[in-house]
């Protein structure tokens, strides 16, 4: 039509301001035959307006007249969208919010009138209701129309208000249920004579079981089986297989009229795996041997929805006593949040920001939450006994077991990012739990959830804000109750019973839960300011100790950290204030005994985990040096230079540890770390920094203390074995060699003298007991052994090795390295040692048999009695001691010619003789894992128990603690100890070939 001038500026204004954001096809649309006539109407724009999607709302509409069929059809339901308000806003609101339905209509122009009718019995159709509207349907085709035709009218009123989302989902799910009742009647009447065999139940399991379906979603089944009377088994099962993927097939297959959704047969026993049918024997038999925590968490949702209803009721009967006693099974919380954390650990990254469903924050941890706390509770309280999430939430709330303040913004959460998955599937009627990219999308997502004002930033802000909640609750929703139950409450809350919170922390794994509880009551109690920001920390606390493989001695040394430390200003406020602080805590805590021995010694130290992770970065060894020097220097005497030294050996063992538990460990923002080799560094070098640090402030404090500034003779220790390779572990000795040179004009016999003083006072003073650890100093590695003097001269040493020295010596002096003392001496030592250690012609033939007699004579003679060789870290077959001397075979024979070998570290050497194509890249791989396996046992097992070993622990809480630091879920130190032996024998087979072989 022509416009007078101003007209189309007057109507671009008037749709710009309706929600318009493509006036000028609008206002072509609105000239279009069928609209010219009520283009101008004030209801028909403000009902466009009122929509989600106008301009799609429009071009809905205007497909849909142009698909009826003659004039008097377009006219009707042009008469009708102007008069009848109901139809109005159903009609315009679905095709505003759903391009798919607006398809739908397209083909089926005559479904609009199902939006007419609106009557009260109409607001809230079941099951029946949906099995009429399906009851014509003769194939699949007629199916998926009668079931879009069913689908419209829930989108209907879902968009327009009438119903609110969780009877929306209820819906859906009746409509499900209907439709596989249809499918399977359609399976049947094309197999009669499969039919007249068997029995066959569907059970709705996931969303669908729960009655709480989306728009688009795989609807999850089982199916049970059973004979009919006087049918053989197995035939009846194969007839049951038939008609139960054929009514798959039904659902799934995509035809002229589309898909309507698939079903999903995989959380059957064995999954893919299993026969599709089975007899509910069956089904009990594999769930009560073989099923894992995972299959009981999934049966929370099972309900009988189509087919032999009464077989499907047996079915539920017998294995609600599995599902309501799983939370008995050995790690079971652990196993739940385990599969959480595969499942966010499987997002693509590119993703996970955008997940509405799996991401953090998303709608399966308010899921994961809430059916895990049934599953605690629900054994003993059968009102929790609801497949349905926000049903199961308000029965939580209502009994105690959640706080109802923290059940309240889960349930809006919840509902709130359940609207925005209906609305986002609607759209297409795509399966997808992605928040759309493109503007438009968003604007349109919006405005469905009727944020009208700046749509797209509103909701990008109000899904952030409710994702939040659900990240900072879906945790501690498992967690604080227990405080509530030693705590006061608010007049009128619930509390949770005692024997509700012992049911749940022995589902945390708390081997004592009343001693638990009485620590929780402790931290928790009272109106100080406290104990309220201990009722804050403690929620996540106690989610981390549980992550633990001993959650009672992490609670434990909690409550003695925070009685020593709670009066002063700083601790619970790094701890509540920098979220590093408290999970590193927690992390150290549980993990075993030597971290918090060190920490309880020294509580303060607890301010190195909240250094935003620097202040666990071991310290290099000059900054150690100095500050043990400068100890010694502010000390009145040797005891109390020595004594200070030790404190900051013993603050510095305290970082190493925590820092090798939290890169073991991970956190929540930082993974574990992937190098094992890396954390084996670190460790054996800190370790081995440490000592030679302590060595010289020791040292310096024995010389000032006795003989002021300067020493009769030059003095050096000389680090030999692990020390000298920088491979020290938690509770390795120092194994040194002291090595003296008299001053000028100093008599031998006084020089002698002073630095055998100076070896006994620094021995004595480094083992006195006190709440530091020990250093115990090993010299045995000297000459003549343990019949040898304990200090030489460097003279004494040159004599002696020229004309004495044995093939173990040069062995040994292979790992010697100047440590502490004078180092002009102890470079002069080592350029005396370097022709021995590296000869030129390199090793005789007699020479390599004695040190392979060493070997087999020190495994045969060393190894403990009753100890398991193949789990000996150190002596075992691919252990220390194998890869070790391997290794330094290959130095002792080709160090003169290949500079690169002269290291004392294990790794650098091996690394070496790869380069040097003395082992190939596989063989060398196969020592370096082995040898650093074995390292990070050994660190386990001193971090456990708190004392060193070299063999795995044998009970079972100490063996999970080690395979926990290693990497190992709980329940899985089986798997641990046979990837060892694996890993040893392989290693093995190259020490056999490279060192008794004559490689």
């Amino acid at each position: 039509m022509t416009s007078a001038p101003g007209r189309r500026s007057s109507t671009f204004t008037r749709l710009l301001r309706h929600g318009f954001t493509d006036p000028s096809a609008a206002e072509r649309l609105l000239d279009s035959a069928g609209l010219v006539l009520v283009r101008d109407d004030p209801v028909l724009l403000d009902a466009l307006g009122a929509t989600a999607d106008p301009d799609l709302a429009l071009q809905g509409l205007v497909r849909l007249l142009e698909a009826q069929d003659g004039a008097t059809a377009r006219q009707e339901l042009l008469d009708t969208l102007i008069a009848a308000k109901p139809l109005r806003d159903r009609l315009l609101g679905v095709l505003g919010a759903s391009a798919a339905l607006a398809d739908h209509l397209a083909r089926h122009p005559s479904d609009w009138q199902t939006l007419v009718t609106y009557e009260p019995r109409d607001l809230h159709p079941g099951v029946e209701e949906f099995e009429r509207g399906l009851a014509d349907a003769t194939d699949p085709v007629s199916l998926r129309v009668a079931y879009r035709r069913c689908l419209l009218s829930i989108a209907a009123r879902d968009v327009c208000g009438t119903i609110e989302i969780a009877q929306t989902a209820a819906e859906l799910a009746d409509l499900a249920t209907a439709t596989l009742r249809a499918a399977l009647a359609l399976a049947h009447a094309d197999a009669p004579e499969d039919a007249a065999l068997c029995r066959v139940a569907v059970i709705a399991m996931g969303k669908c079981g729960g009655h709480e379906l989306n728009y688009v979603s795989d609807v999850d089944v089982i199916f049970v089986g059973e004979a009919a009377d006087g049918a053989d088994e197995d035939k009846a099962l194969r007839a049951a297989g038939r008609l139960a993927s054929h009514m798959m097939r039904i659902c799934s297959e995509t035809t002229v009229e589309g898909s309507i959704w698939p079903v999903d047969a995989n959380l059957r026993p064995e999954g893919r795996n299993g026969p599709l049918v089975r007899t509910l024997a069956s089904h009990l038999a594999y769930y009560q041997r073989w099923a894992k925590t995972w299959e009981f968490q999934a049966l929370l949702k099972a309900r009988p929805v189509a087919g032999d209803l009464a077989l499907g009721e047996e079915y539920v009967a017998a294995l609600q006593p599995l599902v309501w006693g799983a939370a008995e099974r050995e790690n079971f919380v652990a196993d739940v949040q385990k599969m959480r954390r595969r499942v966010v650990e499987n997002i693509p990254a590119a993703e996970i920001d955008r997940q509405l469903k799996l991401g953090p924050g998303g709608l399966r941890d308010v899921e994961f939450a809430v059916q895990l706390l049934q599953l605690v509770h629900g054994r003993s309280d059968a009102s929790l006994r609801s497949g349905t999430t926000l049903d199961a939430l308000k029965a939580l709330a209502a009994g105690g077991y959640v706080g109802r303040a923290d059940a309240a913004q889960l349930d809006d959460a919840y509902r709130f990012l359940r609207s925005m998955e209906h609305r986002i599937q609607l759209h297409r009627l795509r399966r997808t739990h992605l928040v759309p990219q493109d503007e438009a999308d968003l604007r349109r997502l919006g405005r469905s959830l009727d944020l009208r004002t700046d749509p797209v930033a509103t909701l990008t802000r109000e899904w952030k804000r409710h994702a939040s909640v659900v990240r900072r609750l879906h945790e501690k929703l498992f967690y604080r109750p227990l405080l509530d139950a030693v705590a006061a409450l608010a007049p009128g809350e619930a509390r949770l019973s005692a024997e509700a919170a012992r049911e749940r922390m022995v589902a945390l794994g708390y081997a004592d839960p009343a001693a638990a509880l009485r620590h929780l009551e402790a931290l928790a109690s009272g109106v100080t300011r406290k104990a309220a920001i201990q009722r804050t920390l403690l929620p996540v606390l106690l989610g981390w100790f549980a992550d633990s493989a001993d959650p009672d001695a992490g609670l434990l040394t909690f409550r003695k950290v925070s009685d020593a430390l709670g009066k002063t200003p700083w601790y619970l406020r790094l701890l509540r204030d920098e979220g590093a602080a408290a999970e590193n805590l927690a992390r150290v805590l549980s993990a075993g005994r030597l971290a918090p021995d060190l920490l309880m010694r020294a509580p303060e130290a607890v301010a190195l985990l909240g250094d935003g992770g620097g202040g666990l970065e071991p310290r290099p060894r000059a900054h150690l040096e100095q500050e043990m020097l400068a100890a010694v220097r502010r000390a009145d005497n040797a005891v109390q230079g020595v004594t200070a030294a030790r404190g900051v050996r013993r603050r510095e063992l305290f970082r190493t540890s925590a820092a090798d538990i939290v890169g073991s460990y991970g956190t929540e923002s930082q993974p574990a770390e992937a190098d094992q080799g890396a954390l084996v560094d670190l460790v054996g070098g800190a370790v081995s920094d440490l000592t030679a640090a302590t060595l010289a402030g020791t040292l310096r404090a024995v010389v000032r203390e006795g003989w002021g500034d300067t020493l009769p003779t030059r003095f050096a220790i000389i680090g030999m074995g692990r020390f000298g390779g920088h491979e020290l572990g938690y509770g390795s000795d120092a194994d040194v060699l002291f090595v003296h040179e008299p001053r000028d004009g100093v008599d031998e016999r006084e020089a002698a003298e002073a630095a055998n003083k100076v070896v006994a006072e620094m021995r004595r003073l480094l083992q006195v007991p006190s709440a530091d650890p020990p250093l115990l100093i090993d010299a045995d590695l000297r000459p003549e052994g343990k019949s040898g003097p304990m200090v030489r001269t460097l003279k004494s040493y040159e004599a002696y090795y020229r004309r004495w020295s044995l093939v173990w010596e040069r062995h040994a002096l292979l790992r010697a390295e100047y440590v502490a003392g004078d180092e002009d001496l102890g470079r002069r030592f080592t350029e005396l040692i370097d022709p021995l250690r590296y000869p030129a012609a390199g090793l005789d033939e007699e020479a390599v048999r004695e040190i392979r007699r060493l070997k087999a004579r020190m495994e045969s003679e060393r190894l403990p009695r009753g100890a398991d060789p193949k789990l000996h870290t150190k002596l075992g077959p691919g252990g220390l001691s194998d890869v070790e001397w391997t290794v330094q075979l290959l130095q002792l024979r080709h160090g003169a010619e290949e500079p690169d070998l002269r290291t004392t570290r294990t790794r650098q050497a091996l690394t070496a003789a790869h380069a040097a194509g003395l082992i190939s890249e596989e063989d060398a791989g196969t020592l370096d894992e082995a040898w650093v396996l074995a390292t990070r046992v050994r660190n386990a097992v001193m971090l456990v128990r708190g004392r060193a070993g070299d063999t795995f622990p044998t009970t079972p809480r100490e063996l999970g603690a080690v395979g926990r630091y290693l990497g190992y879920g709980p329940g899985h130190a089986g798997d641990m100890l046979d990837a060892y032996r694996r890993t040893a024998r392989r290693a093995r087979g190259v020490v056999e070939e490279l060192f008794y072989g004559g490689a």
